[in-house]
Parts: C-alpha cells; structure tokens; sequence
C-alpha cells in the first residue's frame, strides 16, 4: 500500500527534473547577442573594428549588432534598443568619454555588461572610470614609436638637429591624445633635439582645417634658420593638415617629414608620388574588433571577466613603400 505514495513522488520528481532540464535546454538555446557602437562608424578604423568583431561572431557563434552613436542621445537610445533586442552587453567607442556614468547607468537598468574600446569614460570629475573594462591603444608607448619613425627618418636624410624645427599640434584635452604627442616629443627629445626647437601648437578641432590653422600659427614663430620641419599629431589628420600648411608656406617635401597614427586616414596621401606627409603609425583595429567581440562573448557565456585595462600597442610604420601590402594584411585595402 506505501507503494503508491513513493511511486507518484518519483513521478513527480522525474516530471520536475524534466521541465528544469528543458528550461535550462530553452536558456541554452538562447542566442547570444552583443552590440558593437562606435562614435563614427564612416571612417575605416571603425569600419575594419567592425569587419572583424564579425568574424570573431562568426568563429563564436553569436549575433553581433552594430549601431552607430555619433551623439549621446543616439548612444543611450541605442543601448536602450540592444535590451529590446535581448543583447546580453555591448562594446563601445563613445562620441563622448564624459558620457561614461550615462552609459553605465543605462546599461546597469538593462542588465547589460560594457567594454569600453579606443576611448576610456572618464567620470563627472574626469577621472578615469578604471572599473569598466577597456581595451585601448597604449597612448604614450605609440606616440614614442612615431617619435622614433621621425627620428630615423631625419637620420636618413642626414637632417642636422640646428635648422631642423618640430612643429607639434596638440589635443591635450582628450587624455589618449595628449600621452601620444607626449610620448612623440619624449624620444625627439631623447634623440637630441633642442627643446626650443619644438613648437607646440594647440588644435581646436581634429581634422584637415584645424591642424593647418594650427600649423601656420606655429610657422610664423619659426626663426629664419628653420631649413627643415618635422609635423606630429595625435592622429592623421592633425599631420595632413600640418603638412598642407608647410606647402602654403614654400617648404619643399624633401625638407618636411610628417608621420600621423591610424593609417586609414592616410592612404590618399600615401598614394600622391610626394608629399610632406612620410607614413602613419597604422595600429591594430583588426585585433582590437576580434578581442573586444570575443572578451565580451567569454564574459557572456563562461563569466570570464575581462582585465580592466588592456593595453594595444602593436603599430606597423606605413609608408609609400610597403602602405598597400600592410593595409591589405588585415583588409584595408580595396
């Protein structure tokens, strides 16, 4: 007679266990979903950065969704819509690092986890947010490499440290930019070059007409002796236009070297036969979309949590001689 009350709690037993395996079966299921911002998504660092967090989905197998968030209204609208589409996180390169707290009050009310790539948050203090994850170009360490590239070049051309003047458009308000030209004007410096010889120049804007207003500001100030010139920069852009502005003012590019960082912003200028601008510091945008996709995919499925800083600085000097065999190694190159 006890037989029947054991029978059905085993019964019951087997039919529980059953449903918390399909559940955990439905869970499994599940798709795993994450977003991939960035602040400009027209221009090739994020283009490339995008391409190969699609691979990363691809060899992983999750859904990457990406969204362009060129303001801070679009970023918070978008992180909003990555819950609405069951993303379980999301990477992220902000058109603002102040909107760091936004983001990550935003992403906490949707249970969703952050890495934060190229650009650092900086909270209402502007002070570093070093408790979210961040994958980023080692600023300092890259601008001493492009320091060393214009060091070696004037060698080349046996440019004589007296009449040869370093012209340095600088963007101090954005951290990574300031250590970059830092870390440039360290080893021009290391190498001999007077102090008085470096002019700095501060930009308003980062791109074409901003570093060329900021170059001539700097050019007037050049004592009559100044027979050759040296343009740094945070990126490409601060170079090119620094370039442009040393051909308005007569100087011929035999006497101008010119070295930017990010590479995809110089290939038009690589392509002329000559030009002032000599190469860019061509990062690593390639690794930086797989790592971020695939640290937020761990972190996702196996709880593995990132380093809170992982730093990139893995540059290849690109110049007009090997700038389309480079470029085309990590698909840059049409």
């Amino acid at each position: 007679m006890k037989r029947r009350p054991i029978l059905r709690a085993l019964c019951c037993a087997a039919l529980t266990a059953t449903a918390l395996s399909f559940g955990h079966s439905v869970l499994a299921a599940e798709p795993v979903k994450i977003g991939f911002l960035v602040k400009q998504a027209e221009e090739p660092w994020f283009q490339t950065e995008w391409a190969f967090a699609e691979k990363a989905a691809k060899d992983k197998g999750f859904e990457l969704i990406k969204i362009a968030v060129p303001d801070g209204e679009k970023t918070l609208s978008a992180i909003d819509s990555l819950a609405a589409n069951g993303a379980q996180g999301f990477v992220i390169c902000p058109p603002d690092v102040g909107l760091g707290p936004a983001i990550m009050a935003k992403a906490k009310i949707n249970n969703l986890k952050v890495i934060a790539v190229d650009d650092r948050f900086v909270d209402a203090k502007g002070a570093f947010m070093e408790e979210v994850p961040y994958l980023g170009m080692a600023a300092f360490e890259v601008g001493q490499q492009q320091g060393n590239a214009m060091v070696a070049e004037a060698k080349k051309r046996n440019w004589d440290w007296k009449d040869t003047y370093a012209v340095i458009n600088t963007f101090n308000e954005l951290d990574t930019g300031k250590k970059r030209t830092d870390g440039s004007v360290k080893s021009l410096k290391d190498a001999g070059l007077p102090d008085d010889h470096i002019l700095y120049s501060a930009l308003k804007t980062l791109d074409v007409p901003g570093s060329m207003d900021a170059t001539n500001s700097a050019l007037v100030k050049l004592p009559g002796a100044a027979k050759n010139l040296i343009i740094g920069g945070m990126n490409d852009s601060t170079v090119l236009g620094g370039v442009r502005a040393t051909e308005s003012a007569g100087f011929a590019a035999a006497n101008v070297i010119g070295i930017g960082i990010n590479g995809t912003d110089a290939i038009g200028e690589l392509k002329k036969a000559d030009s002032g601008f000599y190469g860019s510091m061509l990062p690593s945008p390639h690794i930086e979309g797989y790592k971020t996709a695939t640290l937020m995919f761990e972190w996702i499925t196996e709880g593995k949590e990132p380093p809170l800083y992982t730093a990139m600085d893995e540059v290849t000097l690109i110049t007009r001689d090997n700038f389309q065999q480079e470029l085309t190694k990590i698909g840059l190159w049409n």
